[in-house]
């Protein structure tokens, strides 16, 4: 017999659990670089811009259009990387509460 009584505890316990991983992100950090590591950027877990740090040499008004091309580089590689670990942290807390189904992939459910 279905437990629904069971069932919304857990999933109360899963939403609670949710959102203290979710208040953690922002202590979350990770950082994207480009150029060699002449331009870097540290974003946080709720996805903004921390810090942008610019090799002194790429600041010639000559290479405008260079510099641009890699911060945006390095903010998406940071973009990609924060999304990975938000994914991880979001997969602990909710670590044994989400029933495994053959073939169906809820990784993205929760970032």
């Amino acid at each position: 017999m279905f437990d629904f009584m069971g069932m919304m505890g857990k999933v109360k316990e899963a939403q609670a659990k949710i959102k203290e991983a979710q208040a953690r992100l922002v202590h979350l950090s990770a950082e994207g670089e480009a150029g060699a590591g002449m331009v870097k950027v540290l974003v946080n877990g709720e996805r903004k811009v921390l810090k942008i740090e610019l090799d002194e040499t790429l600041l010639n008004p000559n290479d405008k259009e260079m510099l641009s091309d890699l911060v945006v580089a390095a903010t998406n590689q940071a973009l990609l990387a924060i999304d990975q670990k938000i994914k991880e942290e979001m997969k602990k807390a909710t670590e044994g509460m989400i029933p495994t189904i053959p073939g169906m992939d809820l990784g993205g459910f929760f970032g």
